[in-house]
């Protein structure tokens, strides 16, 4: 199986002449773990030859953009702060933008992205803080403790205002073991204390792309959202009008997705034969 679509071919190749940019997971869609796919390199050129635009997004705020450029690097792809976008971004423009008041939070995060968000001008409290925070966040955390968890589970019940920054329920992972994600977290949180977050930023929350937009001057068919999720990538795509490309490279499984609610628009084998239909779209 190269590809499947709800559309006609003719239908199809029409919505993907009109891409000019791919927005892209990262962890399952170009890389798993630490393992950058052989096809990766290839498609990111062929995009360029292409005259399409290509942005990074990952719902996965562990790390700094500067330290997943990093992480890029090594890879071998170079790619510029503009073309990285991740929850924590969006987390801290969602908190600026509609809760103006909020100056101290309490982060259950990784120090990387700790940094991020005291770089953005917030005050963070410790576990043993005497004062409540302004708002409690809640992020995929590969250095969670036990005392992490406890505080944010009491903030919670307290009514502090919550943020998750994003839903999934594990990161995917090229290693022999399963890595509980922010959502995993949250339906702990939830299931001590009865209370769920109040939004949940990051995919499929549409906000991600509409910053792409911005940036670019897109109009929302222009883009194509590519991941290996629907419940996140192409939920995001639906969800901001984009284009829902899902990728059989990292969770979702060929019968997952031909048993979906809604089938995203495109299902390819992998971002080479996604790449290959763009090609096919430009006559090319």
């Amino acid at each position: 199986m190269t590809y499947q679509s709800p559309m006609s071919h003719s239908e199809l190749m029409a919505a993907l002449a009109r891409v000019r940019h791919v927005a892209l997971d990262m962890d399952g869609t170009i890389y798993l773990g630490s393992r950058l796919f052989d096809f990766t390199k290839g498609f990111l050129q062929s995009l360029t030859q292409l005259g399409i635009g290509y942005s990074f997004l990952t719902n996965n705020p562990t790390r700094s953009i500067a330290d997943y450029l990093t992480k890029l690097a090594g890879l071998g792809i170079d790619a510029t702060p503009e073309q990285m976008y991740t929850t924590s971004t969006a987390t801290i423009e969602y908190i600026k933008a509609t809760m103006s008041g909020v100056r101290t939070l309490f982060v259950v995060g990784t120090p990387s992205m700790e940094a991020e968000f005291r770089n953005a001008g917030f005050e963070l409290t410790a576990c043993n803080a005497a004062s409540l925070p302004d708002a409690l966040v809640v992020a995929f955390d590969t250095t969670l403790t036990y005392d992490k968890m406890c505080r944010a589970a009491y903030l919670a019940q307290q009514g502090v205002p919550y943020i998750a920054t994003n839903p999934d329920r594990v990161c995917p992972t090229d290693l022999p073991t399963v890595l509980p994600d922010c959502g995993s977290l949250c339906k702990a949180i939830e299931h001590a204390t009865g209370r769920k977050p109040d939004i949940v930023i990051g995919k499929p929350n549409p906000d991600m792309l509409t910053g792409i937009r911005r940036r670019h001057c897109l109009a929302p068919e222009e883009i194509a959202m590519c991941g290996d999720r629907i419940y996140t990538d192409v939920a995001m795509a639906f969800n901001a009008g984009a284009l829902g490309v899902l990728v059989l490279s990292g969770e979702t499984t060929l019968d997952t997705a031909l048993a979906a609610e809604r089938m995203p628009d495109v299902v390819a084998r992998d971002i080479a034969a996604f790449g290959s239909l763009l090609r096919e779209a430009r006559g090319l």
